[in-house]
């Protein structure tokens, strides 16, 4: 019988990990492990199954920040969009649908990625920590860049908050269709294996 013994964690300095998110973002944090973000002041979350948010990023060219954490994608929105969510559901005629889609406002928390290029966040990062696919540029304001609710007869076409990024419509119907994509692939795949093969 032989044992593995795990591979030695790269230790993370979590003091000046939480210090770049909060001096050079203005983020509020929860100290760990592992150390999390608050949501709902500076940000909100849509959180969505990875498979999907894959899908959504190649579809959607600008959005804000978005992380990734295990199975699970994590964009960043405008702070109080979590509290629309389930109406926009509803409105574009998603809502009493599973989809696995569910968004984190006041008071929630997402684990904090690696800053990029930090010391030690690849082995981090390889070992299952959240990681920043498309990350927050520190000094640079993050806010006009989140997804937002366009303002009645908006006409720039390109996001509800400015900066290029797509306005919140548009990202949760797109999430939407794609969690039920994924989740109506998912399903046929396990009925396919299930299944047996039919002779006639």
């Amino acid at each position: 019988m032989s044992f593995t013994v795990p591979l030695p964690r790269t230790p993370l300095d979590v003091r000046s990990f939480a210090r770049w998110y909060e001096k050079g973002l203005g983020w509020e944090t929860v100290a760990g492990p592992p150390l999390q973000l608050l949501t709902g002041r500076r940000f909100d979350v849509l959180d969505l199954p990875a498979a999907a948010g894959d899908a959504v990023l190649r579809r959607t060219g600008a959005t804000g920040p978005v992380a990734l954490h295990g199975e699970r994608m994590a964009f960043l929105v405008a702070a109080g969009s979590a509290d629309e969510v389930p109406g926009l559901l509803d409105w574009l005629e998603w809502g009493g649908i599973a989809l696995g889609l569910t968004a984190l406002g006041a008071d929630g928390r997402m684990p904090a990625p690696a800053p990029p290029r930090w010391p030690g966040a690849t082995a981090a990062t390889a070992q299952g920590a959240a990681v920043w696919l498309r990350p927050p540029e520190p000094g640079r304001e993050v806010e006009p860049t989140l997804p937002a609710l366009a303002p009645f007869g908006y006409g720039g076409g390109d996001g509800g908050s400015g900066g290029g990024a797509p306005d919140l419509v548009r990202l949760v119907d797109a999430a939407a269709t794609e969690c039920h994509r994924a989740r109506l692939l998912r399903r046929n795949t396990l009925r396919t294996r299930t299944q047996p093969l039919a002779f006639s």
